[in-house]
């Protein structure tokens, strides 16, 4: 796929952090989640700008899945919608960004998202699920005369759909690269993938299908 030229092109991180791995067992683990890192770092190799996201969790968090509250059952509440195992509490090695990885002050633009303990947003562009106060990250690629965002991270049918939707939606060309991101259940990952191409995302294998312009 040929791309803009580079200082045109952004390419972000989206929650690639243990806490959805298998290192981190009893959280969220996402099979391979902790073998994208790489695949992030080739295609940021792309791009004149790279952007990162965290969750970034509280211990006391009200949508914490408990024995009597499991995991999946609804929230009450406008910005959780789901409970979830306690997941990406900063201090934990969970929080962490995977090895390989810049650390979140070496990237170009970097977002924390979920701090408050009653919002729990997937998408790495807006605070919220109504997707009312942003992050930032729209306006930063706006404002560096961005075109076309690489997506890559964690996990492909939750925060990295959400992320292209809300990058597709603010105008940008968007292609997500299979190679560097893993989802938490197939079925769930090829439904989020179709609607992503039916929003108009484009798909690569890996990192090698990229191409800058000739110069």
């Amino acid at each position: 796929m040929k791309l803009p030229a580079k200082h045109r092109v952004a390419s972000i991180d989206v929650d690639a952090q243990y806490t959805f791995t298998p290192v981190c067992p009893d959280e969220l683990p996402v099979a391979g989640g902790d073998t994208i890192a790489p695949e992030l770092n080739r295609q940021a190799a792309f791009a004149g700008f790279r952007l990162g996201s965290k969750d970034a969790h509280s211990p006391s968090a009200t949508w914490v899945a408990s024995d009597d509250k499991p995991a999946f059952s609804k929230v009450d509440g406008d910005h959780a919608d789901i409970r979830w195992p306690l997941h990406a509490v900063p201090g934990t090695k969970g929080f962490e960004l995977l090895d390989g990885l810049p650390h979140p002050a070496d990237y170009d633009f970097f977002v924390w998202k979920g701090v408050e303990p009653d919002m729990h947003p997937y998408g790495a562009c807006y605070h919220d699920l109504a997707e009312r106060q942003s992050t930032g990250v729209i306006e930063f690629l706006r404002g560096n005369d961005i075109s076309t965002v690489l997506v890559g991270g964690l996990a492909t049918d939750y925060c990295v759909f959400h992320t292209v939707k809300q990058l597709l939606a603010a105008g940008f060309n968007v292609v997500v690269n299979r190679a560097a991101t893993r989802g938490v259940a197939d079925d769930s990952s090829r439904h989020a993938m179709a609607e992503m191409i039916q929003l108009g995302a484009h798909f690569v294998h890996d990192a090698g299908e990229l191409e800058q312009p000739d110069d």
